[in-house]
């Protein structure tokens, strides 16, 4: 009993002994998982920064985009009173000339 006591404990060593090793060489930051997450945390750290630059362009320009939009609108709104203006000055009545109205009124009262 004592010596298959021994036996698993002789085992359980060497198998602790071994996944210890393993551990190490797994979490070793050059050729292990541990430089893998290393890699992949730097590189989520880079994203990261892309995606807020991304989206402060983003809002950058969108902001830009609706003082242009309403640039435009007052624009437009000018052009259109200007148009009405233009329109109403060419039908409305054209007011004779004070010269020709004198002369008129000089023949039929002379």
């Amino acid at each position: 009993m004592q010596i298959l006591l021994l036996a698993a404990c002789l085992g359980l060593g060497v198998f602790c002994a071994t996944l210890a090793r393993r551990l190490r060489r797994m979490n070793n930051l050059e050729s292990g998982l541990g430089g893998a997450i290393a890699v992949m945390a730097a590189e989520v750290d880079r994203l990261e920064r892309a995606i807020r630059s991304a989206r402060d362009e983003a809002t950058a320009a969108s902001e830009r985009l609706a003082e242009e939009i309403e640039t435009a609108r007052r624009e437009r709104a000018i052009w259109d009173l200007r148009q009405r203006i233009g329109a109403a000055a060419s039908e409305a009545p054209q007011p004779m000339p004070s010269g020709r109205r004198l002369r008129k009124r000089e023949v039929s009262h002379g």
